[in-house]
């Protein structure tokens, strides 16, 4: 039986992600805000799926997979360099973001640390929105989609800094050692990862490059290898996926690992964002509803603002720093998953994750559609706008 409700509750996923997908396409709309709607249905509202347990802890593959690919996507010069290039304006648009975020949190009752994790997750644009939206030729060979991918690249790695320091807090142990530990851990799993890598992965795939099958299993055995070390060392396993991609990034196997992975990423995700909205309860939704549209409204009209603004005084084009503001003005998926682990690890209340939940959800709806009706994208509603 258990096997059978399993298979069903995959089964319901899948077929219902597909039937609401379809919806959302027709909508303009971004897919994951479908998987997360059709979690809402199956899970609190319907109660079809009333136990989201298992689903949580595959879910939480999807997260590997995505930062193991933006690893793969990141050699470690090229990662320096546009760390260096972004870093001001990611410094200061953060800092803004956690101070705004924090204070409308404040006033609505939260306390001190729960403000500040609600600030934090203001900072994080989304990666899958930003990068899906821009054109290929924006993407690959345009200022625009350089400055993008700057931002929302120091954004993840604060993101995956951030989910760190949520895990130390959630232990109960804020002495300095464990909160200076990961410090001292990070660049010794990048070394551990580099030895290996050097002395084992990449002679084994060089041996056997021509059997497209063994790589596959060797790459996803490398990022759940090096997730399951980091976790050993105290760290996130998301760190460890995500320095297993960073030290294959330099070779060319690399892009064949990233296409490779994309669809069993994509496959876990829509797991993951189900999860989300499953987990949702809807008997706050009113409590947090007022809140939620507040901080909803700052992440979409603020934040492009202080994004044109910090981009202007760094030199860059009124046009370009316009439209950059506006691709990065939503919140992220990120902002989801720090809001599951400070909940999990007993950091913050039900209250103030699911005000980051819903308040992320509304701009996950929203945002596209701005994109969509004023700049260039794959999915623009205009013939005009529409550009692969």
């Amino acid at each position: 039986m258990e096997s059978d409700s399993l298979i069903f509750t995959i089964f319901l996923i899948f077929f219902g992600a597909a039937v609401l997908a379809t919806l959302a396409l027709y909508a303009r709309q971004a897919l994951l805000v479908s998987y997360v709607v059709l979690g809402l249905l199956l899970g609190p509202v319907f109660e079809v799926i009333p136990d989201s347990y298992f689903v949580n802890q595959v879910a939480n593959i999807g997260i590997l997979f995505l930062l193991f690919l933006l690893g793969l996507n990141l050699p470690l010069q090229k990662l320096s360099k546009m760390v260096r290039e972004s870093a001001l304006v990611t410094l200061v648009s953060s800092l803004l973001f956690v101070g705004i975020g924090g204070v409308i949190a404040s006033l609505f009752g939260l306390n001190i640390l729960e403000s500040l994790l609600v600030g934090m997750s203001l900072v994080f644009s989304s990666t899958i929105i930003g990068l899906k939206l821009l054109p290929t030729t924006v993407l690959h060979h345009q200022r625009t989609g350089e400055i993008i991918i700057s931002i929302l690249l120091l954004q993840d790695l604060l993101a995956i800094f951030l989910l760190q320091f949520i895990e130390v807090l959630g232990k109960g142990d804020v002495s300095w050692f464990a909160a200076s530990f990961p410090l001292l851990a990070f660049p010794l799993l990048f070394i551990l990862a580099y030895v290996l890598e050097t002395w084992l992965l990449i002679p084994l795939m060089r041996r056997f490059d021509k059997i497209k099958e063994y790589v596959f299993l060797l790459a996803i055995g490398w990022c759940l290898g090096m997730a399951e070390l980091g976790e050993m060392m105290n760290l996130l396993p998301e760190i460890g996926a995500f320095i297993a991609g960073v030290v294959l990034a330099k070779h060319q196997i690399s892009l064949f690992i990233s296409e490779s992975l994309k669809p069993l990423r994509d496959f876990f995700l829509i797991l993951f964002f189900f999860s989300v909205g499953a987990g949702f309860e809807l008997d706050v939704l009113g409590e947090v509803m007022i809140p939620a549209l507040v901080l909803a409204a700052i992440v979409l009209i603020v934040k492009p603002w202080i994004y044109r603004f910090l981009l202007l005084k760094s030199g860059e084009k009124k046009q370009r720093a316009g439209e950059v503001g506006v691709r990065l003005g939503q919140s992220s998926e990120f902002s989801l998953l720090i809001a599951v682990l400070a909940t999990d690890m007993g950091v913050i209340g039900n209250d103030a994750a699911n005000l980051i939940q819903l308040a992320t959800l509304i701009t996950f709806l929203i945002s596209p559609y701005l994109i969509m009706l004023n700049y260039p994208t794959p999915m623009a509603v205009s013939d005009k706008l529409r550009r692969d």
